[in-house]
């Protein structure tokens, strides 16, 4: 208990909780705003016409975004996160009244294209704004209070989003948050003034990042674009995709990622696992309880609310312990979403017990909020301070390229085995797969732990 109460003291004392209010506000502001797009989006584009553009605000976002983490890391590196801060947030109060304001489909993809930008670049900022402003035994304190900014839009963003559409418009969806990120923009000045300089550390040259970042956000996009539409046209889209990733990796990760190299890259490399773990099963769920199960499309979705709720409750959980292996962590994490994952799978056959899903998916969001977080932690606390930015961008190409990577491909699996009728044969060896890479991973953390400290 003394743990926790030192923890949000260091969060709310005077001289941090204006930052720590207007770090929840702006995050809780741009979960709003995401959360709130998939509902509107069926009105917004009955309105123009331009129903065969349903995917792209989400496309162009992605790949927009991709783009804006490597520019917010760098930035970071070279200025200091209060430069990217104080340039994303009033570029995304702008793309907030583009769209507002759009008149066709073009106008509101530029919207989303600014959003993006900002938002790649704001969560990087924030990531070495939290570096620098709280001191390393509770930055897990302050990435709970990150997490915990979603609960509340992953809970009411869709309901509120349909309601201002049905009963006032859509534009308020946009226009109605873009003050709101002022304010927040306003809240983190003084600290960003105070936190935010450039580093006395001299950043690593990296020659042709800006062309790394462009590669990505092209790969990225054609990974989602075959996940959102699986077959196999997609899978060559996929494929395509992953050329185009490949050398761009080779400059956007630290080096060392992909073999799973100890520090920082094992770290890298464990969150785009873990997240594309989670997501690929979860894209799932609505499909199995609607067709199999015949839930309606509403009560198929509580599941991935519940999930979110775990989400935070594990961040919260993990703000509380200081003294373990962030390793561990990690670990135990992996096994978490595994469980989920298992649960999954037996509630799969139409004789299954089709109600654990929601206790199994809220153990996989906990493993997700102390796994991630735990991550975000451990790279921080091994980085130089002229490295946080490069790293902690990593950290996000890594999360969007190993859910758009995994997602995928569990989607062409899923088209290949199973029917319209009988999704489950397609999914429940989806999900037998990603439990067994989730627990052997897990594993793999474990003993890397015990042979660091043998």
């Amino acid at each position: 208990m003394a743990t926790a109460e030192t923890s949000r003291s260091v969060l709310w004392n005077p001289r941090r909780r204006t930052f720590t209010a207007g770090l929840v506000l702006v995050i809780t502001l741009v979960a709003f705003e995401a959360m709130g797009l998939g509902t509107a989006l069926p009105t917004i584009v009955a309105e123009f016409g331009a129903q065969h553009w349903y995917s792209w605000p989400f496309t162009v976002f992605l790949a927009a975004s991709a783009i804006g983490t490597v520019i917010g890391g760098r930035l970071s590196d070279r200025r200091g996160p209060a430069v990217p801060l104080l340039l994303a947030l009033p570029t995304f109060a702008v793309g907030l009244l583009v769209a507002g304001f759009a008149t066709n489909m073009l106008v509101l993809l530029v919207a989303r294209v600014l959003q993006g930008l900002a938002g790649g670049v704001l969560i990087v900022a924030l990531y070495v704004m939290i570096a620098r402003v709280f001191p390393e035994e509770h930055r897990p304190a302050a990435f709970g209070a990150l997490s915990s900014a979603w609960v509340v839009p992953a809970l009411v963003g869709p309901v509120v989003s349909g309601a201002l559409t049905e009963q006032a418009s859509w534009r308020w969806v946009f226009l109605g948050l873009a003050p709101l990120v002022c304010i927040g923009a306003v809240m983190l000045v003084p600290t960003a003034r105070r936190f935010g300089a450039r580093s006395a550390d001299p950043p690593v040259p990296r020659p042709g990042l800006p062309l790394a970042a462009v590669g990505a956000a092209g790969g990225v996009v054609a990974l989602n674009w075959a996940a959102q539409d699986p077959s196999w046209s997609s899978l060559l889209v996929g494929l395509v995709g992953v050329a185009a990733l490949v050398p761009s990796l080779r400059l956007l990760l630290p080096k060392g990622t992909l073999r799973a190299r100890p520090g920082i890259p094992r770290m890298v490399l464990s969150r785009g696992l873990l997240s594309g773990l989670f997501f690929t099963a979860q894209a799932f769920v609505p499909l199995a309880l609607t067709v199999v199960h015949h839930y309606s499309p509403t009560t198929a979705g509580v599941p991935l609310t519940v999930g979110s709720v775990g989400w935070t409750a594990g961040a919260l959980w993990q703000s509380r312990q200081r003294d373990l292996r962030r390793e561990r962590v990690v670990a135990a994490g992996f096994a978490l979403v595994g469980t989920g994952i298992a649960g999954l799978a037996l509630s799969l056959p139409a004789w299954g017990p089709h109600g654990l899903v929601f206790a199994c998916w809220f153990v996989a969001g906990c493993g997700m909020g102390i796994g991630v977080t735990s991550t975000s932690v451990r790279v921080l606390s091994l980085s130089a301070e002229g490295e946080r930015g490069f790293n902690s961008a990593a950290l996000q190409i890594s999360d969007m390229l190993g859910q758009a990577a995994l997602v995928g491909l569990g989607g062409v699996v899923v088209a290949a085995l199973a029917t319209s009728a009988s999704p489950a044969r397609g999914v429940a060896p989806l999900d037998l797969a990603l439990l067994v890479a989730a627990l052997l991973t897990a594993l793999a953390l474990v003993r890397a732990t015990r042979n660091r400290t043998s």
